[in-house]
């Protein structure tokens, strides 16, 4: 199958980061991918919360994602929105971080609400509280495509080695990170961990990122990693987009999954214990 990743620098005006999303899909199509993917927080990279409540809508009234679908639909595509943030009607006003799955049909596929929130103390001029913003998810999702069994992630979800190995138990053959990994972060940590998860899984893993300094209108500055990376199930890198936005072209065999777990079956291998 051939994958598109999509490497973006969003910032909080949904509308110019829209136009940039339908560019790149028609330009995956183009290259003959089976499957588009865009980072997290695609339709909206925001630091203020009063933004994104002026600009962000629910998940039904989303016009990103109605825009996908039709597109989607008129190109015969795949789209992973990696995330898209949603108005929830949640009493305490949190958003989702949501990934959606659209079909060629344009239909959604799965939805998978980001469960692990990003609430660090980067550096000391730096830090990250996204719960007080987002509400966690509580569902993994493993979603099914004519090329191959999804599992998906978002961003964080990355320290946490446990979902991906259920993912990949629940048959998952590919494993999506869409990100916006902080620089500091992302040099000390992103290709090592994307890298492991696809060793300890024998899953492939697409990780399309936000990159550079994002427009943002309100609110602090915003920087982000980028290096979107394909890994494959034995851990190499397929690909890595550097720093430029733009779309990155993969081609996997799917097979590679089956043979990397044959040759050390580690998913199969678990064993009971007692303690710590």
């Amino acid at each position: 199958m051939r994958a598109a990743l999509i490497q973006m620098t969003s910032g909080d005006d949904p509308a110019a980061n829209r136009a940039v999303v339908l560019d790149h899909l028609r330009r995956a199509a183009e290259a003959g991918a089976d499957l588009a993917l865009t980072p997290e927080v695609t339709n909206c990279v925001a630091t203020s919360r009063d933004r994104q409540n002026a600009v962000l809508t629910s998940e039904t009234d989303d016009p990103l994602l109605a825009a996908v679908q039709a597109e989607a639909a008129r190109l015969g595509l795949w789209v992973l929105l990696g995330s898209i943030a949603v108005k929830t009607g949640d009493a305490d006003g949190r958003f989702a971080n949501r990934s959606i799955l659209v079909g060629a049909d344009g239909g959604i596929a799965a939805r998978y609400d980001k469960i692990h929130m990003f609430d660090v103390a980067v550096t000391d001029t730096e830090t990250h509280r996204e719960s007080a913003g987002f509400r966690p998810g509580t569902q993994a999702v493993v979603a099914d495509t004519p090329f191959a069994r999804l599992g998906l992630t978002i961003c964080y979800d990355l320290r946490f080695p446990h979902l991906h190995r259920a993912l990949a138990k629940a048959g998952a053959q590919i494993i999506t990170v869409p990100a916006a990994f902080t620089p500091p972060t992302g040099r000390a940590h992103w290709e090592v961990l994307l890298r492991a998860r696809a060793i300890e899984t024998g899953c492939f893993v697409l990780a399309p990122a936000q990159t550079g300094d994002h427009p943002i209108t309100e609110g602090r500055p915003r920087r982000t990693h980028g290096h979107s990376l394909a890994v494959t199930p034995w851990g190499e890198v397929l690909a890595d987009a550097g720093t430029d936005p733009g779309l990155t072209i993969v081609d996997m065999d799917l097979s590679d999954v089956d043979a990397a777990r044959a040759r050390i079956p580690a998913l199969t291998h678990d064993r009971p214990f007692d303690g710590p």
